[in-house]
């Protein structure tokens, strides 16, 4: 494993000693393409030997469907951050809830939601839920792993931008995650402009594999809109207690240094 991945995999089992719930569900926080998902798979993969099991789940999976983010977008014409999925208020916040209640539960197989980022054209849609995975239990670990997860509203007069109000309020409502995490991981970017480079990267890649995807101007562009995102919010909630959050600064070509 890489060097982040085994220090995170030394958080959890600390927390697994001193906690006795089961799962044990792990907010997994960093900005597109930091490496969340390379660490959360690296991870999955450890467990068997330390005699664990877990699985991960992504809050991308829980977007609004393809018509559901339309319809948002004809809600708030000309709005640059709601046009298009990715900003606070473009998630099923339902959908996220019960699915995360029920893997804390417990008590049965759940059906986790799956996302297709590749379909329209790579603005992306829910599959039909004959597609999603289903999870059985029991588990030790649920790593939970987003851009924004952890993301609270702040004063509205520190915001840089109108366009920022509609989603730092609807931020309030994702609180409803937040209170099944029980420990945090957080990838902060040296440079919120690195975003745009991984972010590029990524989408090629995916290309490259046979997948539609967008156009490297359309992905700048779309990356473009969450810069404002990094430089407002970030980190986990506020009343986080600093020993259930490990912290990570991740250089440009994805090197980390802990920050706490």
């Amino acid at each position: 494993m890489s060097p982040l991945a085994d220090a995170v995999l030394t958080f959890c089992r600390h927390h697994l000693a001193r906690d006795a719930r089961r799962p044990l569900i792990v907010g997994v926080q960093g900005p597109q393409g930091a490496g969340k998902t390379t660490v959360t798979r690296a991870l999955i993969d450890a467990l068997p030997a330390a005699g664990l099991t877990g699985t991960t789940v992504s809050v991308d999976d829980f977007y609004m469907t393809r018509a559901g983010q339309l319809a948002m977008a004809d809600a708030h014409p000309g709005h640059p951050l709601l046009e298009h999925r990715g900003y606070p208020g473009t998630h099923d916040i339902s959908l996220g809830d019960s699915t995360l209640a029920a893997l804390r539960a417990g008590a049965g197989p759940v059906a986790v939601p799956v996302y297709d980022k590749s379909a329209h054209g790579g603005r992306g849609d829910r599959l039909p839920e004959t597609a999603w995975r289903v999870v059985a239990p029991p588990l030790d670990l649920v790593l939970v792993e987003g851009w924004m997860l952890g993301f609270e509203p702040v004063d509205e007069a520190t915001l840089e931008s109108p366009w920022l109000v509609a989603p730092n309020r609807a931020l309030a409502a994702y609180a409803a995650w937040h209170r099944w995490i029980d420990v945090w991981v957080v990838l902060r970017a040296r440079d919120p402009e690195y975003v745009l480079t991984w972010r590029v990267e990524a989408e090629e890649k995916m290309k490259a594999s046979g997948k539609p995807g967008l156009s490297r101007a359309d992905i700048e562009d779309y990356i473009r809109r969450f810069l404002p995102a990094y430089r407002t919010w970030g980190g986990a909630p506020r009343a986080t207690p600093d020993d259930r959050c490990l912290e990570f600064t991740i250089n440009l070509d994805r090197s980390v240094n802990r920050s706490r």
